[in-house]
C-alpha cells in the first residue's frame, strides 16, 4: 500500500512518543514520530492519558484477520485523554474536556444516517485501512508516512481524532481507567443491553471470559438475567466470572458436551447466547445451548462453523446474528457504563492492570498468555 503524506507545512508538525509496529509480527518499538497537528474543522487534538490494549491490536500486529495490515503503523484504539485543541466547527468539546475515543465511522453512508454507525459501510476502510478519512496520513517517521489505526492510534501520547468518534466523560472517575470503554467493554456490555435486550429472568450463556465476555456477564447481571452461565477453559477466569455476576460456570475443557450441561442448569436451554471468542466450535455449542426461539450473538467469530441448519436453526426457530461494537452509540452508551461503574454495577476495574508505554511488549505478552485480562498503557508526559 502506498501512503500519501500530508506533511506539507513544517509548522504543523509536533513530536510525539509512540509505540510503532515496524514489521509484521515483530515487537513494537518506542519512537519519536511526527504528528501533523493541523486540525480539520471537525477534528480534536487530544493528549492521550492512557490506552487499553485490545485483541484487535494484537491481531493487527500479526497481519490482521486477512493476513495483511498496512504496517508500519501506530496501533491502539481504546484511547482516553484530555482535549488540547478543537477544529473550527467543533462545538461539543472544548480544551480541558476528558474524553474517550471509539470506533470510526463516516457519518454519511446509509447505515450511519440510519443511526447505526457501528455498521458503517466504510468500517473496514476507516478503522483498519491505515489512512485518514481523506486518504492521507497524519504520522511520519524518518521522512516516511506511518499508518494509523481506527482514525486514532492511541499507542502514543497525542492523537488527532474526529469529533464524531469521541465521547465526553465525567471528571469524577480516573481517566486512566476509561479507554477500554471505547471498544472491548462497550462491545460486551452493549451486546447484552443494546442488542439482545433480555428481560429479567431470561437465561444467558456466554462463551469466553476475556474483556468482552466478562463485560457481557456484568451487563447480564444488570439486566437481571438468570441463569448467567460462563464457559471458558481457564479456571481463574471462571472464578472472576462468578465474582462479577455469573451464577454458573462450565470449564469446557473438562466438559465433553457443553449444551447438555447448560440444559442441566436450565431445562430446555437458555434464551440467549453470546460468543465472545473467535474459536472454532463455540458458535455451534452456543446455538445448541439455547432454547426454542433462542438468539445467539456472534461477537468474536471463528472463521467457520458446522451446523445442521434444519436441526440447529430452522426447527427450533433460533436466530444467529453478528453484533458489531455492541450496537453501541459511544456518546450515549459510554456515559451510561460509567454511571453503572460509579454505582457499583459494572466493576470493570477488576479486569485491568496498568503498564507504562515503554513496557508495551510485556503487556501484550501478558494479555496473550491470559495472565492479564485488560492491560492499560499509561502514556509518558
Amino acid at each position: 500500500m502506498k501512503l500519501i503524506s500530508n506533511f506539507s507545512q513544517e509548522g504543523f508538525q509536533m513530536k510525539i512518543t509512540a509505540a510503532v509496529a515496524l514489521k509484521q509480527g515483530d515487537p513494537l518499538v518506542i519512537k519519536n514520530v511526527n504528528l501533523n497537528r493541523d486540525l480539520k474543522s471537525d477534528e480534536l487534538l487530544v493528549k492521550t492519558v492512557a490506552s487499553g490494549i485490545c485483541g484487535a491490536d494484537i491481531q493487527e500486529i500479526n497481519g490482521g484477520p486477512t493476513g495483511f495490515a498496512p504496517i508500519p503503523m501506530i496501533m491502539g484504539h481504546e484511547g482516553a485523554g484530555i482535549v488540547e485543541s478543537v477544529g473550527s466547527s467543533v462545538t461539543e468539546f472544548q480544551p480541558g474536556d476528558h474524553v474517550t475515543v471509539s470506533y470510526a465511522s463516516c457519518g454519511t453512508c446509509k447505515q450511519c444516517v440510519a443511526g447505526r454507525p457501528y455498521a458503517c459501510e466504510r468500517m473496514n476502510e476507516l478503522n483498519f485501512g491505515g489512512k485518514d478519512i481523506d486518504g492521507g496520513t497524519r504520522y511520519e517517521l524518518d521522512g516516511q508516512p506511518l499508518s494509523s489505526f481506527f482514525q486514532q492510534s492511541s499507542f502514543g501520547n497525542y492523537m488527532k481524532v474526529q469529533a464524531r468518534n469521541v465521547a465526553k466523560v465525567t471528571k469524577d472517575v480516573d481517566l486512566k481507567l476509561l479507554g477500554p470503554l471505547g471498544c472491548g467493554l462497550q462491545t460486551g456490555a452493549g451486546t447484552v443491553l443494546n442488542d439482545l435486550k433480555p428481560q429479567p429472568g431470561d437465561g444467558i450463556v456466554i462463551f469466553g471470559t476475556g474483556t468482552v465476555g466478562l463485560a457481557a456477564i456484568m451487563a447480564a447481571k444488570v439486566a437481571h438475567c438468570d441463569p448467567i452461565i460462563a464457559v471458558d477453559i481457564v479456571d481463574s477466569r471462571l472464578d472472576l466470572a462468578l465474582e462479577l455476576g455469573a451464577t454458573n460456570v462450565i470449564n469446557s475443557q473438562n466438559t465433553p458436551d457443553v449444551p447438555a450441561e447448560v440444559n442441566k442448569i436450565s431445562a430446555g436451554g437458555v434464551e440467549f447466547g453470546v460468543v465472545s471468542a473467535g474459536i472454532n466450535g463455540l458458535a455451534e455449542n452456543a446455538v445448541r445451548s439455547t432454547s426454542i426461539y433462542g438468539t445467539v450473538a456472534i461477537v468474536g467469530g471463528a472463521f467457520e462453523g458446522k451446523f445442521n441448519l434444519a436441526q440447529d436453526v430452522l426447527i427450533p426457530a433460533r436466530t444467529i446474528r453478528g453484533v458489531l461494537q455492541g450496537s453501541s452509540l459511544p456518546k450515549l452508551f459510554i456515559p451510561k457504563l460509567i454511571n453503572l461503574y460509579q454505582t457499583g454495577q459494572f466493576p470493570f476495574d477488576k479486569l485491568v492492570k496498568f503498564y507504562d508505554l515503554a513496557d508495551i511488549n510485556q503487556a501484550i505478552a501478558d494479555s496473550k498468555s491470559g495472565k492479564v485480562i485488560k492491560p492499560i498503557l499509561i502514556m509518558p508526559e
